[in-house]
């Protein structure tokens, strides 16, 4: 890409920088279960379903209940990101740009984390024996025709999750902003007489059916069907192995020109099914 900063230099009437319409930084990372790591290949532990043991007479033995235990396989991922500034530019300009790219470098990182939990969330797991494991068919909702996203499809959501027993503690929905307004033009949601979330006066929508409502344009969309998600947080997981790093350097090897540069290590896996629900709906 040819050099674009000149663009930047000193003008009577330029003296701050706007940052360009963007998503600002990660939105999925703080409701996804985390975990530390220090190794390549992450596991999430997990445990499952027993059932109590009938005492039928005194004295009988003590039953040894035999727990199941697995796991999801995680592999670590790198990210970097860098961008240049040359002191012959920095005596052109009335800003000083590193902070500005700084901020525009963060994040860049951060919405490689939401495409990395978001592939997570809806493609294959890998278990223990190395296996992939797609998303159940009977953990999506599907769209054969041209609805948008319905009050119907977040109670099959709910429903999903309930039947499964998954906490209704923590539970989120992704959706994008096509989305956002079908359901404002939904009576049962922007009436205050279903819902206490004044979603007409606030222009969004906070909370409903138990579910924490989060926007997000990253979401995949093919054949006009964009694919929504809802889940529960211990449902997907995000291991970070080296996070988010930021050095502002000189370069002696570029003429002493400074170098903004960023670096994670992360990965995502979809640590269990039944918390999980792809939810799609038609988005011309």
């Amino acid at each position: 890409m040819a050099y674009s900063g000149n663009k930047w230099y000193a003008q009577q009437y330029q003296d701050a920088v706007m940052q360009l319409a963007q998503q600002q930084g990660s939105k999925m990372r703080p409701i996804v279960f985390t975990k530390t790591v220090d190794s390549e290949k992450v596991n999430f532990e997990r445990l499952g379903e027993t059932a109590a043991v009938a005492k039928t007479t005194r004295y009988t033995d003590t039953p040894n209940v035999e727990m199941v235990h697995s796991r999801r396989v995680a592999t670590l991922s790198d990210y970097h990101w860098a961008t240049m500034h040359d002191w012959t530019d920095g005596v052109r300009m009335l800003v000083d740009p590193k902070g500005a790219y700084t901020k525009a470098g963060a994040w860049a990182m951060g919405r490689a984390i939401d495409d990395l939990i978001i592939a997570a969330a809806l493609g294959n797991a890998t278990d223990d024996a190395g296996s992939s494991v797609a998303l159940p068919a009977g953990q999506k909702i599907a769209e054969a025709g041209t609805a948008g996203m319905t009050l119907a499809k977040i109670l099959e959501a709910k429903r999903i999750l309930d039947a499964a027993e998954v906490e209704n503690e923590d539970r989120y929905f992704v959706l994008g902003s096509q989305q956002l307004e079908d359901l404002l033009n939904v009576t049962e949601i922007k009436s205050a007489d279903y819902n206490s979330v004044k979603a007409l006066v606030e222009g969004q929508i906070d909370s409903y059916l138990g579910f924490k409502f989060i926007r997000s344009e990253r979401l995949s969309i093919a054949s006009s069907k964009r694919k929504c998600i809802a889940f529960q947080k211990s449902g997907l997981g995000l291991g970070i192995g080296k996070d988010m790093t930021t050095k502002i350097d000189e370069r002696p090897d570029k003429s002493y020109g400074w170098q903004v540069y960023m670096a994670w290590s992360m990965c995502s896996t979809r640590v269990e099914d039944e918390r999980v629900v792809e939810v799609q709906a038609h988005e011309a």
